[in-house]
């Protein structure tokens, strides 16, 4: 059975944006809540203190003049059936800013004090209700801004993955208990834990873990967005497709080569899909200092996105687009992060091509919005084919908006394959991740130590320790002070 503590007084803090809507929330949680709410809430009848857990209660909070500040609804929540594990209350008063710090400077006088950052659901870990990887969970689930981020992190708040990492841990610590145990009779010759099984176990145990760290890269996908690079040449129209994609003047545009010298993030949700765009500094042969830094994180940002947007320039010509695009592919082939390769043909509006229609979906070429009147697109295709360059080459109009419409559909087609299925669990968390790479190193060790048939069994348990351990700061069965305080910091106030 869990102990629920009450640890370090009532804390109290508005668990919504004040002043933005309609409706405030302040929280208020800690042994004392229920009396200390009493003491500035005023009921029709009875107290906070004698109210039931589940309930509501309407009460009106006065000022120190007599006069009302304001009328509220407050839920009750008893310990240990809340968030917290604690008594707690949840003030819903008017989204005044002036309401919310009066009352919270009452709840202070009253004998409270402020929360810090993320103590709420801090108190929730400590007080057993939650293991640390679903609280760090908690966070994902209010940051989530895609119908695929939000349902992986809701999965790991139920959950999912520390079940998967709690099955694990108690196989493994059966078999160290075993091993230790052959420890005490070791003048005896016995032997408690069989070879063969803890050989499989660890085996087991490895592909378990190879799984989990393999979606890491899907999971940070999922979170983060799918990384997607927009390289190519100065004055291709990288910046300006971005404003368009975006729907605003993000990026500056100018006619000026080498304005962008840095590179640019904005995140967009396609197809219930979040991607992270990445506008790159032009690529060209330069002296600037500046530029060339800027230059080289391009090919840095290219090796790191899971897409790349080539951009390139119809009106320079058909021998430009095709040395842009070999230039481009050449480098995402040299890759091994097996890069999607989308060759943009831009302002195909100049020359070449004829507008069909304003929406982007043709049954013309490519369903970019454009009808291959010259015949210039085909041919560029069929060179490329030539030169083994593998790339889906859709020309747009980064400037009027034409063939958008088939970018984004193409992009959110990609980005479902590479997000896959999300019911599965998914590694999102670098510190997971980590911690996952370092438990599968110890237990390498250990799969490598079982051919060794004189290692005496103290070694093999002492990298199995190891491995519980690192295992165990996933969900925070082991933890130190500084990890928590570096997790829950990172939460906004009221949670």
């Amino acid at each position: 059975m869990v102990n629920y503590q009450f640890t370090d007084g009532t804390i109290c803090a508005p668990a919504t944006i004040p002043g933005t809507g309609a409706i405030s929330i302040i929280r208020v949680s800690g042994k004392e809540a229920l009396t200390i709410a009493d003491k500035i809430i005023h009921l029709s009848g009875g107290s906070l203190a004698e109210t039931e857990g589940y309930r509501l209660r309407y009460g009106t909070i006065f000022e120190a003049d007599g006069s009302v500040l304001d009328n509220v609804i407050v839920s009750v929540f008893r310990a240990p059936h809340s968030y917290t594990g604690e008594n707690s209350v949840e003030i819903s008063c008017h989204a005044s800013r002036f309401i919310v710090n009066a009352i919270l400077e009452g709840l202070v006088n009253a004998g409270a004090r402020i929360a810090a950052p993320g103590e709420f659901t801090r108190r929730a870990f400590v007080n057993g209700k939650m293991d640390l990887a679903q609280a760090e969970a908690v966070a994902d689930v209010i940051a989530s801004q895609s119908a695929a981020s939000h349902k992986v992190a809701m999965n790991q708040l139920k959950g999912g993955f520390s079940s998967e990492l709690k099955d694990l841990r108690e196989k493994l610590l059966k078999m160290t208990s075993l091993l230790e145990l052959e420890l005490d009779f070791s003048e005896e010759d016995v032997e408690f834990a069989s070879r063969s099984e803890l050989e499989a176990l660890v085996n087991e145990a490895l592909t378990h873990i190879g799984r989990l760290t393999e979606s890491f890269s899907r999971g940070n996908a999922i979170k983060n967005g799918v990384p997607v690079a927009i390289v190519g040449a100065t004055n291709t129209g990288k910046s300006t497709l971005l404003n368009a994609l975006l729907g605003e003047d993000r990026a500056i545009v100018s006619d000026i080569a080498g304005t962008t010298r840095d590179t640019i993030e904005e995140t967009l949700n396609l197809g219930g899909v979040m991607f992270r765009f990445i506008d790159t500094a032009g690529i060209r042969e330069t002296d600037e200092v500046v530029e060339k830094i800027g230059i080289e994180r391009t090919f840095k940002k290219m090796d790191e996105a899971s897409i790349v947007l080539g951009m390139t320039d119809l009106s320079r010509g058909e021998d430009s687009v095709l040395a842009d695009a070999e230039y481009i592919w050449d480098k995402v082939n040299a890759s091994s992060s097996g890069q999607e390769f989308l060759l943009l043909v831009n302002k195909c509006d100049v020359d070449g091509c004829e507008s069909v229609d304003g929406e982007g979906h043709v049954a013309g070429y490519a369903g970019a919005g454009y009808a291959d009147k010259t015949g210039k697109m085909a041919k560029i295709e069929a060179t490329l084919r030539e030169k083994g360059i593998s790339a889906k080459l859709i020309p747009i109009s980064a400037k009027t908006g034409y063939g958008l419409a088939a970018l984004t559909e193409t992009l959110a087609e990609i980005g479902r394959r590479i997000t896959g299925d999300t019911d599965e669990t998914l590694v999102t968390n670098i510190r997971h991740y980590e911690a996952l790479v370092r438990a599968a190193t110890a237990l390498g060790r250990v799969r490598d130590g079982l051919q060794v048939a004189t290692l005496p069994p103290d070694l093999i348990a002492q990298d199995l320790r190891e491995a519980l351990y690192h295992l165990g700061e996933i969900v925070g069965e082991i933890g130190t002070e500084e990890v928590l305080g570096n997790i829950f910091r990172k939460f906004c106030i009221g949670k």
